[in-house]
């Protein structure tokens, strides 16, 4: 039971940092690519208007901010978790980054064959000031390359195809059952998320 929630609050992590690109008009599919110095972590994205669905070797999870409610699917088990969605939580992606307190515009230059405009973000977590660079591509109207400044960690997208996405992504499949453990806040996710990352 504990590795099975540990797996579902990773899912939820993943979708707490990316829920900013959920309100999207536009629709596309990428892969996410995470470098650290743990290694490189693949992930598949989608995006449909208010609808995103994640995929990664542990699982599956979506959020359907039309009906304010992130699941969180266990294909292996056929199962599958429901947690509530706050709408007051989701910021857009034109919004500043959490906790920031300087933003500086560094030139352009061309991410997976895009350009996009290079920031230099200095926000504060828990009393410490951090600083990030962040890759805006216009076009997308979300940053499409995130990296920490002593390069030790980056967010990216590659591989990203605008264009309209299946209805069945952003359902639950036909046989599951519901996991009726309650899992964690997304604000309780994304705080401890955060607070690691420093």
């Amino acid at each position: 039971m504990k590795n099975k929630m540990s797996l579902i609050c990773g899912i939820g992590v993943i979708l707490v940092f990316f829920s900013a690109i959920i309100v999207l008009a536009v629709e596309f599919s990428a892969d996410m690519i995470h470098t650290s110095q743990d290694g490189i972590t693949k992930q598949k994205f989608f995006v449909s208007n208010d609808k995103s669905r994640v995929e990664n070797q542990q699982g599956i999870a979506i959020t359907r901010m039309d009906k304010n409610v992130m699941w969180m699917l266990m294909p292996e088990q056929k199962m599958y978790m429901e947690q509530p969605l706050d709408p007051r939580n989701v910021t857009a992606p034109s919004e500043k980054y959490p906790g920031e307190i300087e933003r500086t515009l560094m030139g352009q230059e061309v991410i997976d064959g895009r350009i996009t405009d290079k920031y230099r973000i200095v926000y504060t977590m828990g009393g410490i000031k951090t600083t990030v660079f962040q890759w805006f591509a216009s076009d997308l109207g979300i940053p499409v390359k995130t990296a920490s400044e002593d390069g030790s960690w980056s967010t990216e997208y590659k591989n990203i195809r605008i264009g309209s996405q299946p209805d069945s992504l952003f359902e639950i499949p036909a046989g599951y059952q519901k996991f009726s453990e309650q899992m964690p806040s997304t604000d309780d996710m994304y705080y401890n998320e955060m607070e690691q990352g420093e």
